[in-house]
């Protein structure tokens, strides 16, 4: 019996951590996103936040990365300091493709937390955080570190012929 209970729970454990892991904040931030920006999921898109001077850019897409057209979408960036009510915020229009736009004065700190609101036609409003400027955790440059040997720019040096 206890054999038993033990096995079904450790098989219901790996179940439930292994989709959810594939979509940490630390796996977005260990990834290069497509536009540079930073990535988080929202429901059922991945969204990427690309900020620059006084201009906001939110790609949308789903969980294989295909895009997902923001055609007749609404949306709504809000900029929050650490725990205070969000101080500024800027609308977001569809701007083809797969993104949104929206224009006007923000300002940007480490402890910026900005959050995203929108809504596709036919679905369901949703919302992601992103920290753009938050410094990256050093567990997570390790995480990133160990993946790049990987590349396959070292493989002629172990095959020498001596």
């Amino acid at each position: 019996m206890n054999k038993f209970l033990a096995t079904a729970l450790i098989s219901m454990a790996m179940a439930v951590s292994l989709p959810a892991k594939a979509h940490t904040e630390a796996y977005f931030d260990s990834i290069n996103a497509p536009h540079g920006g930073q990535m988080r999921m929202a429901g059922p898109y991945h969204l990427e936040l690309v900020t620059q001077d006084k201009e906001i850019t939110l790609y949308v897409a789903n969980h294989s990365d295909k895009k997902i057209s923001t055609e007749g979408g609404v949306g709504k960036v809000a900029f929050q300091i650490g725990k205070a009510k969000p101080t500024e915020s800027i609308k977001l229009e569809p701007a083809g493709d797969n993104t949104f736009k929206g224009t006007g004065e923000f300002s940007l700190t480490p402890d910026t937390v900005v959050i995203v609101f929108l809504k596709l036609p036919e679905d369901e409003a949703q919302s992601a955080r992103f920290t753009p400027l938050k410094p990256k955790a050093k567990s997570e440059k390790k995480a990133a570190e160990t993946k790049k040997p990987a590349s396959g720019h070292d493989h002629h040096d172990h095959h020498m012929h001596h």
